[in-house]
Protein backbone atom coordinates (compact mmCIF):
# COMPACT_ATOMS: atom_id res chain seq x y z
CA UNK A 1 0.00 0.00 0.00
CA UNK A 2 1.45 3.58 -0.86
CA UNK A 3 1.71 5.68 2.03
CA UNK A 4 2.48 9.08 3.10
CA UNK A 5 3.76 10.09 6.46
CA UNK A 6 2.84 14.16 7.16
CA UNK A 7 3.01 16.29 10.41
CA UNK A 8 0.65 19.33 10.66
CA UNK A 9 1.24 21.66 13.97
CA UNK A 10 -1.76 21.94 16.23
CA UNK A 11 -2.28 25.21 17.94
CA UNK A 12 -5.63 26.90 19.98
CA UNK A 13 -5.45 29.82 22.74
CA UNK A 14 -7.05 27.64 25.22
CA UNK A 15 -8.34 23.95 25.12
CA UNK A 16 -10.23 21.81 27.23
CA UNK A 17 -10.02 18.00 26.74
CA UNK A 18 -12.59 16.93 29.61
CA UNK A 19 -11.76 13.82 31.61
CA UNK A 20 -15.34 11.74 32.21
CA UNK A 21 -13.72 12.06 35.89
CA UNK A 22 -14.22 15.05 38.14
CA UNK A 23 -12.98 16.42 41.48
CA UNK A 24 -16.17 17.83 43.31
CA UNK A 25 -17.27 21.44 42.18
CA UNK A 26 -14.73 21.08 38.91
CA UNK A 27 -14.10 19.64 35.42
CA UNK A 28 -10.69 18.45 34.37
CA UNK A 29 -8.99 18.52 31.60
CA UNK A 30 -6.36 15.81 29.69
CA UNK A 31 -2.95 17.18 29.69
CA UNK A 32 -2.21 16.16 26.71
CA UNK A 33 -4.57 15.61 23.17
CA UNK A 34 -5.54 11.70 22.90
CA UNK A 35 -6.29 9.67 19.40
CA UNK A 36 -10.16 10.44 20.09
CA UNK A 37 -10.16 13.68 20.28
CA UNK A 38 -7.92 13.90 17.17
CA UNK A 39 -10.06 11.89 15.37
CA UNK A 40 -12.54 14.28 15.99
CA UNK A 41 -10.68 17.52 14.92
CA UNK A 42 -9.58 15.29 11.53
CA UNK A 43 -13.25 14.56 11.22
CA UNK A 44 -14.63 18.37 11.56
CA UNK A 45 -11.64 19.19 8.56
CA UNK A 46 -12.74 16.45 6.25
CA UNK A 47 -16.25 16.77 6.76
CA UNK A 48 -17.65 13.78 8.69
CA UNK A 49 -20.11 13.97 11.31
CA UNK A 50 -20.23 13.99 14.46
CA UNK A 51 -22.08 13.40 17.38
CA UNK A 52 -25.31 15.18 17.01
CA UNK A 53 -25.56 13.59 13.57
CA UNK A 54 -25.17 9.90 15.43
CA UNK A 55 -27.68 10.67 17.85
CA UNK A 56 -30.15 11.88 15.55
CA UNK A 57 -30.14 8.26 13.98
CA UNK A 58 -29.39 6.10 17.23
CA UNK A 59 -28.41 7.27 20.48
CA UNK A 60 -25.79 4.66 21.23
CA UNK A 61 -24.25 4.99 17.62
CA UNK A 62 -20.62 5.72 17.37
CA UNK A 63 -19.93 9.33 15.37
CA UNK A 64 -19.26 9.02 11.70
CA UNK A 65 -15.88 10.31 12.01
CA UNK A 66 -14.87 7.99 14.59
CA UNK A 67 -15.99 4.78 12.38
CA UNK A 68 -14.45 6.11 9.44
CA UNK A 69 -11.25 7.09 11.03
CA UNK A 70 -10.01 4.92 13.86
CA UNK A 71 -8.14 2.91 11.85
CA UNK A 72 -5.20 5.84 11.04
CA UNK A 73 -1.90 5.30 12.66
CA UNK A 74 -1.09 8.66 14.89
CA UNK A 75 1.78 9.98 16.56
CA UNK A 76 1.34 13.59 19.07
CA UNK A 77 4.16 15.49 20.06
CA UNK A 78 3.80 18.35 22.89
CA UNK A 79 4.98 21.57 21.66
CA UNK A 80 6.27 24.78 23.46
CA UNK A 81 5.13 22.49 26.84
CA UNK A 82 7.17 22.86 30.39
CA UNK A 83 8.36 19.37 30.53
CA UNK A 84 5.59 17.81 28.75
CA UNK A 85 2.93 19.87 30.71
CA UNK A 86 0.72 23.12 29.39
CA UNK A 87 -0.10 25.95 32.19
CA UNK A 88 -3.75 25.54 33.01
CA UNK A 89 -5.71 27.84 34.92
CA UNK A 90 -9.68 27.45 36.07
CA UNK A 91 -12.42 29.26 34.62
CA UNK A 92 -15.49 29.78 36.14
CA UNK A 93 -18.98 30.37 34.77
CA UNK A 94 -22.65 30.90 35.22
CA UNK A 95 -25.01 28.34 33.22
CA UNK A 96 -29.03 29.62 33.49
CA UNK A 97 -30.25 28.07 30.79
CA UNK A 98 -33.69 26.05 31.24
CA UNK A 99 -32.49 22.23 30.30
CA UNK A 100 -28.92 22.89 32.12
CA UNK A 101 -31.04 23.99 35.38
CA UNK A 102 -34.68 21.52 35.85
CA UNK A 103 -34.79 23.13 39.50
CA UNK A 104 -34.84 26.54 37.92
CA UNK A 105 -31.55 27.99 39.61
CA UNK A 106 -27.98 29.04 37.97
CA UNK A 107 -25.74 26.36 37.42
CA UNK A 108 -22.54 27.44 38.09
CA UNK A 109 -19.50 25.52 36.16
CA UNK A 110 -15.78 25.87 37.21
CA UNK A 111 -13.51 24.41 34.39
CA UNK A 112 -9.91 23.41 34.53
CA UNK A 113 -8.62 24.86 30.96
CA UNK A 114 -5.35 24.44 29.39
CA UNK A 115 -3.69 27.60 27.95
CA UNK A 116 -1.79 28.03 24.43
CA UNK A 117 -1.78 23.96 24.12
CA UNK A 118 0.71 23.01 20.52
CA UNK A 119 1.14 20.06 19.54
CA UNK A 120 2.65 18.41 16.82
CA UNK A 121 0.20 15.50 15.11
CA UNK A 122 1.84 12.53 12.82
CA UNK A 123 -0.86 11.01 10.48
CA UNK A 124 -0.14 7.65 8.04
CA UNK A 125 -2.52 8.02 4.99
CA UNK A 126 -3.13 6.31 2.20
CA UNK A 127 -3.02 7.42 -1.25
CA UNK A 128 -5.18 4.60 -2.42
CA UNK A 129 -8.07 5.69 0.30
CA UNK A 130 -10.52 8.58 -1.37
CA UNK A 131 -11.18 9.62 2.33
CA UNK A 132 -7.71 10.15 3.53
CA UNK A 133 -6.18 11.38 0.56
CA UNK A 134 -9.39 14.62 0.86
CA UNK A 135 -7.27 14.61 4.58
CA UNK A 136 -4.21 14.93 3.10
CA UNK A 137 -5.39 17.53 0.58
CA UNK A 138 -7.11 20.22 3.22
CA UNK A 139 -4.28 20.04 5.55
CA UNK A 140 -1.72 21.00 3.27
CA UNK A 141 -3.63 24.08 1.99
CA UNK A 142 -5.18 25.08 5.40
CA UNK A 143 -9.14 23.90 4.34
CA UNK A 144 -11.27 23.03 6.75
CA UNK A 145 -14.96 21.82 5.88
CA UNK A 146 -16.00 22.79 9.54
CA UNK A 147 -14.50 25.18 11.82
CA UNK A 148 -12.04 22.48 14.08
CA UNK A 149 -11.68 23.74 17.80
CA UNK A 150 -9.91 21.77 20.74
CA UNK A 151 -12.58 20.09 23.26
CA UNK A 152 -14.93 23.01 23.07
CA UNK A 153 -16.56 25.02 20.54
CA UNK A 154 -15.11 28.35 22.05
CA UNK A 155 -11.97 27.16 21.95
CA UNK A 156 -11.25 27.47 18.08
CA UNK A 157 -7.45 25.67 16.69
CA UNK A 158 -5.59 26.13 13.69
CA UNK A 159 -2.75 24.27 12.12
CA UNK A 160 0.47 25.25 10.52
CA UNK A 161 4.07 23.61 9.36
CA UNK A 162 2.86 21.38 7.50
CA UNK A 163 5.57 18.30 6.32
CA UNK A 164 5.96 15.17 4.53
CA UNK A 165 8.47 12.52 5.45
CA UNK A 166 10.75 9.85 4.01
CA UNK A 167 10.39 7.12 6.16
CA UNK A 168 10.86 3.39 7.04
CA UNK A 169 8.56 1.59 9.12
CA UNK A 170 8.68 -0.77 11.47
CA UNK A 171 11.86 0.34 12.91
CA UNK A 172 14.17 -1.33 14.67
CA UNK A 173 16.78 0.56 16.81
CA UNK A 174 20.54 -1.19 17.57
CA UNK A 175 21.04 0.97 20.55
CA UNK A 176 19.20 3.54 22.79
CA UNK A 177 17.17 5.97 21.28
CA UNK A 178 15.18 8.98 22.11
CA UNK A 179 11.11 9.15 21.09
CA UNK A 180 9.92 12.28 19.67
CA UNK A 181 6.62 11.81 20.32
CA UNK A 182 4.63 10.45 23.27
CA UNK A 183 4.90 6.51 23.64
CA UNK A 184 2.68 3.62 25.12
CA UNK A 185 3.94 2.24 28.04
CA UNK A 186 4.20 -1.49 27.78
CA UNK A 187 3.11 -3.72 30.12
CA UNK A 188 5.34 -6.60 30.71
CA UNK A 189 8.79 -4.86 30.89
CA UNK A 190 10.52 -8.21 32.55
CA UNK A 191 13.26 -9.16 30.81
CA UNK A 192 12.45 -12.85 28.97
CA UNK A 193 13.19 -15.79 31.53
CA UNK A 194 14.71 -13.74 34.59
CA UNK A 195 13.40 -11.63 37.41
CA UNK A 196 15.09 -8.50 36.09
CA UNK A 197 12.96 -5.58 35.58
CA UNK A 198 13.65 -4.02 32.61
CA UNK A 199 14.03 0.09 32.92
CA UNK A 200 12.62 2.33 30.24
CA UNK A 201 15.23 4.73 29.94
CA UNK A 202 18.52 4.70 29.68
CA UNK A 203 19.74 7.18 32.71
CA UNK A 204 23.43 6.71 32.19
CA UNK A 205 23.69 10.11 30.12
CA UNK A 206 21.64 12.61 32.80
CA UNK A 207 21.13 16.03 32.12
CA UNK A 208 20.00 19.17 33.89
CA UNK A 209 16.86 19.49 31.87
CA UNK A 210 15.99 16.03 31.82
CA UNK A 211 12.43 15.19 32.14
CA UNK A 212 9.61 12.12 32.25
CA UNK A 213 5.67 13.00 31.70
CA UNK A 214 3.52 10.18 32.22
CA UNK A 215 -0.27 10.36 31.86
CA UNK A 216 -2.84 7.68 31.05
CA UNK A 217 -5.22 8.77 28.01
CA UNK A 218 -7.83 8.12 26.09
CA UNK A 219 -6.73 5.89 23.27
CA UNK A 220 -9.93 4.02 21.79
CA UNK A 221 -13.67 3.80 22.71
CA UNK A 222 -14.58 0.61 24.29
CA UNK A 223 -17.79 -0.57 21.50
CA UNK A 224 -19.39 -2.20 24.12
CA UNK A 225 -19.68 -0.05 27.27
CA UNK A 226 -19.30 2.82 25.05
CA UNK A 227 -16.88 4.50 27.13
CA UNK A 228 -12.66 5.42 27.00
CA UNK A 229 -10.31 2.76 26.50
CA UNK A 230 -7.15 4.16 28.13
CA UNK A 231 -3.31 3.20 28.03
CA UNK A 232 -0.65 4.70 30.03
CA UNK A 233 1.82 7.01 28.00
CA UNK A 234 5.27 8.56 28.62
CA UNK A 235 6.92 11.82 26.86
CA UNK A 236 10.77 11.95 27.89
CA UNK A 237 13.49 13.59 26.16
CA UNK A 238 15.57 10.62 28.17
CA UNK A 239 16.71 8.26 25.54
CA UNK A 240 14.44 4.75 25.65
CA UNK A 241 17.25 1.66 26.26
CA UNK A 242 17.00 -0.95 23.07
CA UNK A 243 15.94 -3.82 24.92
CA UNK A 244 12.77 -1.73 25.76
CA UNK A 245 11.33 -2.77 22.57
CA UNK A 246 8.38 -0.66 21.43
CA UNK A 247 5.74 -1.14 19.10
CA UNK A 248 5.48 0.58 15.37
CA UNK A 249 8.22 2.74 15.35
CA UNK A 250 9.05 4.95 12.64
CA UNK A 251 12.01 6.18 11.62
CA UNK A 252 12.20 10.03 9.98
CA UNK A 253 15.18 9.63 7.16
CA UNK A 254 15.99 12.85 6.78
CA UNK A 255 15.89 14.23 10.32
CA UNK A 256 16.89 10.83 11.82
CA UNK A 257 14.13 10.71 14.52
CA UNK A 258 12.28 8.67 15.73
CA UNK A 259 8.41 8.67 16.47
CA UNK A 260 5.57 5.88 17.05
CA UNK A 261 2.00 5.61 15.73
CA UNK A 262 -0.24 4.01 17.11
Amino acid sequence: MDERLISVDLRAQFGFLKKPDTNEGIYLTYNCLHKPALLGILGAIVGLGGYAQAYSVKKDLFPDYYQKLKHLKIGIQPLDSAKGNFQKTVITYNNSVGYANLDGGTLIVSEQTLLTPAYRVFLLLSVEEILEVQLYGNLKTGESEYIPYLGKNDFQLWWENFTEYEFEANHFPKESYQVETIFVKRKDRSIRDSRVILPIFDFSQQQPDNFIYLEELPFEFDEKIKHYSKKSFAFSNWKVVKEYALDNLFLLKSEQKIIQLV
